[in-house]
């Protein structure tokens, strides 16, 4: 008040003070004025200002996507599209707990190359678009200040670069469905055919990219159904949407018989929906009913949500209740005659894909918390925050636009990174060049390496040269395959990685069913990938092993020799 009162009197006396500078006015009237100039410059250059973002977003993904190796992970995706024909990467990625798109995206894109950046190009480029086309759909629905917090907020919140720095599905996943609600809304206010068609295709990829978007196809039904009665759709709209649900449909049962239920089976018919990936580090996002209370349950595993999208435990336990408020913001708020969108039904609306998440864990059916698989809901909860930090900075574009850069250097300089993770400074592919240059020079062809199921993968990625390889499975438990002249002999998924508890059984396996490992034999033993600790663990557990020679390339890969024999009893590990 002080100091609209002191402009009042400035002005009022314009003409006996023909000039007033700056250091006489009071301060925070100077304060004011610099931020008007500051608001007025935002509104006027608003386009180059998103662009800046977007493209500033585009080079750290870039940067990010380059230098490192493959995780077990992307080796495997790239496996599945690495093969002579569409038909054999079709039948490949049968065996992959994701839809197909990438990696048939992927059989395509090699012809580009095939180095670690050029195969995350994808990715880099479908997470810089999301960016783009989120920020349109928040701009659309929610105020200008809210739409510049999340852009910063997609653009460089540490997971969101990271997975769409990735050879990983949630970047296509992310910008279809960003793509399916923007879409839908133009398509609405246009009373277009053509814009509900192109949400329609949109909805579909997001289908074929990721299974979380069964979840969210459920949510943009529902948000369909609200925009509808608020609008005039054509008849030729409304037929054009209706007709795009029984397609939905058919594509998730597509989905479901062809690949969930091949899955089922292929790990002996456990739970169809989730067997596969509820192992250690997803367990907790499951609901258990002889562990969990339910609401104690859907409590935490909200605030893991928040604390993964966020990177960093203490921020994302600050988002979560500015979500709370944003969504009550919303709900409270009245009508906004330019933003024609914004009811209080779209506060209901941005609460409701946590619910069916949520709902979908409580159910055995899809995890729910502080995982990649969660990400899909930063597009509704990143909104809800944005309105809870334009609230607070009342709506000044450039002190929210200052609180979100604050949020995203926090997170990016004290993160927490969830598992399974490889630091960055362990990945560099220099450590890999050096792994398969020492098992080229070191390990003689005859001496069989026994690998880890995410050892074999990256095996067969970097020691086969990014080659087509078949996996053979001559004897269950086991695959085999051939790199430059070495037999590695690998483990099924069902044991992913070596831990000292399974790993003297599948030794034991190996020379039980390997008739040539005889007694005196060398076998190398190689682990890459993520929480490798085979080696460490059998020197600090076990008197057997206190001078295992073992080669450390970084902290994530690791090769070390066994002779067979030596060892005659193994301990049993409880």
């Amino acid at each position: 008040m002080a100091g609209r009162l002191s402009l009042v009197t400035a002005s009022n006396s314009m003409t006996q003070q023909p000039q007033i500078s700056e250091e006489q006015a009071p301060p925070s009237a100077s304060r004011q004025s610099r931020a008007s100039i500051i608001e007025t410059w935002f509104e006027a250059h608003n386009d180059l200002a998103v662009a800046t973002i977007v493209v500033a977003g585009f080079l750290l993904r870039l940067w990010i996507a380059h230098g490192t190796f493959l995780n077990p992970d992307e080796a495997l995706h790239f496996r599945a599209a690495n093969t002579p024909s569409w038909w054999l990467t079709y039948q490949r990625s049968l065996g992959i707990a994701h839809p197909p798109l990438l990696v048939f995206l992927l059989h395509f894109w090699r012809a580009f190359g095939m180095s670690e950046l050029v195969l995350r190009l994808p990715s880099v480029i479908a997470g810089t678009l999301f960016c783009l086309i989120f920020y349109a759909w928040v701009a659309n629905n929610f105020s200008r200040t809210a739409a510049w917090v999340s852009l910063i907020f997609v653009s460089f919140l540490p997971p969101m670069v990271e997975l769409s720095a990735e050879l990983r599905h949630y970047a296509l996943l992310l910008v279809f469905c960003a793509g399916a609600m923007y879409f839908l809304d133009e398509a609405l206010s246009r009373n277009s055919v053509w814009r509900m068609s192109v949400s329609l295709l949109c909805l579909y990829l997001a289908l074929l990219s990721h299974y979380s978007a069964v979840l969210f196809a459920a949510w943009l039904a529902v948000y369909a159904l609200v925009r509808l009665r608020s609008s005039s759709p054509s008849a030729r709209v409304l037929i054009t949407w209706s007709a795009g649900q029984v397609g939905a449909l058919g594509i998730s049962l597509f989905l479901y018989e062809v690949y969930i239920s091949g899955l089922s089976r292929a790990f002996s018919g456990s739970n169809v929906l989730h067997g596969f990936m509820q192992d250690a580090y997803l367990l907790n996002s499951y609901y258990q009913p002889h562990r969990d209370n339910p609401l104690l349950f859907i409590f935490a595993r909200t605030g893991g949500v928040f604390q993964f999208l966020f990177g960093q435990l203490a921020m994302g336990d600050v988002m979560f209740p500015l979500f709370i408020v944003g969504i009550v913001l919303l709900i409270r708020s009245q009508p906004d005659p330019t933003k024609p969108r914004i009811t209080s039904r779209l506060g209901i609306l941005l609460v409701m894909p946590f619910v069916i998440n949520c709902a979908a864990a409580l159910a055995g059916m899809y995890p729910y918390g502080g995982t990649r698989h969660s990400v899909l809901l930063a597009m509704f909860a990143i909104p809800a925050i944005s309105v809870s930090i334009a609230k607070i900075t009342r709506e000044r574009v450039a002190y929210g636009t200052v609180a979100a850069l604050i949020v995203v250097i926090i997170s990016n300089l004290f993160g927490a990174p969830h598992r399974p993770y490889i630091p960055r400074a362990d990945q560099n592919i220099a450590y890999m060049n050096q792994a398969i240059a020492f098992i080229g020079s070191q390990i003689p062809t005859t001496d069989p390496i026994f690998a880890d199921n995410q050892a074999a993968l990256m095996l067969g990625h970097y020691l086969c040269h990014q080659r087509p390889v078949p996996f053979d499975r001559p004897i269950a438990g086991f695959l085999t395959l051939q790199c430059d002249s070495h037999t590695i002999i690998g483990t099924e998924g069902s044991t992913n990685r070596f831990t000292t508890e399974n790993f003297f059984p599948k030794w034991n396996e190996l020379l039980r069913t390997h008739d040539d490992l005889k007694s005196g034999r060398p076998v190398w033993v190689v682990q890459m990938g993520w929480d490798i600790a085979l080696a460490r663990e059998l020197q600090t557990k076990f008197p057997q092993y206190p001078n295992l020679n073992v080669r450390y390339f970084g902290r994530n890969i690791t090769i070390f020799k066994l002779i067979v024999g030596e060892q005659e009893n193994f301990p049993t590990v409880q």
